[in-house]
């Protein structure tokens, strides 16, 4: 289908920390795309450059979405133009009810109608939203704060949807709940820009995956073959290998990808 993002050379820096350091990236249209990393390697970061949510940022490099020029674009153009995010940490509207918050959702979208029918759809996806539509926002438990910044994001009707940590604190159930989701939107047509640190759940529904360190990428591959590399499983998926951290080393800096 081709690329529907197209990042090129982007650098971004918080005060003088350089926290990005000219990251490429490629999404393919129907795809979902996973960004592995421990803490603090420049993963949210990424996503909030994308999004201009950082000021003045990136210092350097392009970002193209379906063909046109998104870098320097506020964050609400973007959103019209059909990428929608959900943040680390659901930032929910706590003092909202369930229905308002899926309302601010569609804060962009004029037909009214349309929106009407966008609330089914989530609801289809996530029952429970349907039942607690009327509660406070902040009176949700964690899973169900999640599913509601996830239908939050699909009201505005995104080809390409940002998820930035979403298994983040959810018990083993809700992670697998939250990942079929992830799935079944895919499958109506959304691709799906995915960050995690689950890296078994991300590789496992993932087509292409990247592996970012210190603000650089130093893998990228198809999700399957990063499944069963060696140093991945051990490094990033908690399986031990008989690889020392000094081979690890010496595999990262030949697979060095910007």
């Amino acid at each position: 289908m081709g690329a529907l993002l197209e990042v090129k050379n982007i650098e971004t820096y918080y005060d003088l920390i350089y926290a990005v350091r000219g990251v490429s990236l490629s999404i393919e249209e129907g795809s979902i795309t996973a960004i592995l990393g421990n803490n603090g390697a420049g993963k949210s970061t990424i996503l909030k450059t994308i999004m201009g949510l950082i000021d003045d940022q990136p210092d350097k490099g392009s970002i193209e979405f379906d063909g046109r020029r998104i870098d320097g674009k506020d964050t609400e153009a973007i959103v019209r133009m059909g990428i929608s995010y959900v943040p680390e940490g659901r930032e929910v509207f706590e003092e909202l009810t369930v229905r308002e918050n899926l309302l601010m959702g569609a804060y962009t979208r004029k037909n009214r109608k349309e929106v009407a029918g966008d609330f089914d759809r989530v609801y289809r996806y996530f029952p429970v939203l349907q039942q607690r539509q009327n509660q406070w926002a902040g009176t949700l438990s964690g899973g169900e704060q999640q599913m509601l910044a996830i239908g939050r994001a699909m009201m505005s009707r995104p080809r390409l949807l940002f998820l930035d940590e979403p298994s983040l604190g959810l018990s083993p159930i809700l992670v697998q709940e939250i990942f079929r989701i992830i799935t079944a939107i895919h499958a109506e047509g959304v691709t799906v820009l995915l960050v995690e640190q689950n890296a078994r759940m991300a590789l496992k529904i993932s087509h292409t995956a990247m592996i970012l360190e210190n603000g650089r990428f130093v893998l990228k591959g198809p999700s399957a073959e990063l499944m069963e590399d060696e140093n991945v499983k051990e490094f990033y998926m908690g399986v031990r290998s008989q690889d020392s951290a000094k081979g690890y080393q010496r595999w990262k800096r030949k697979k060095v990808w910007r």
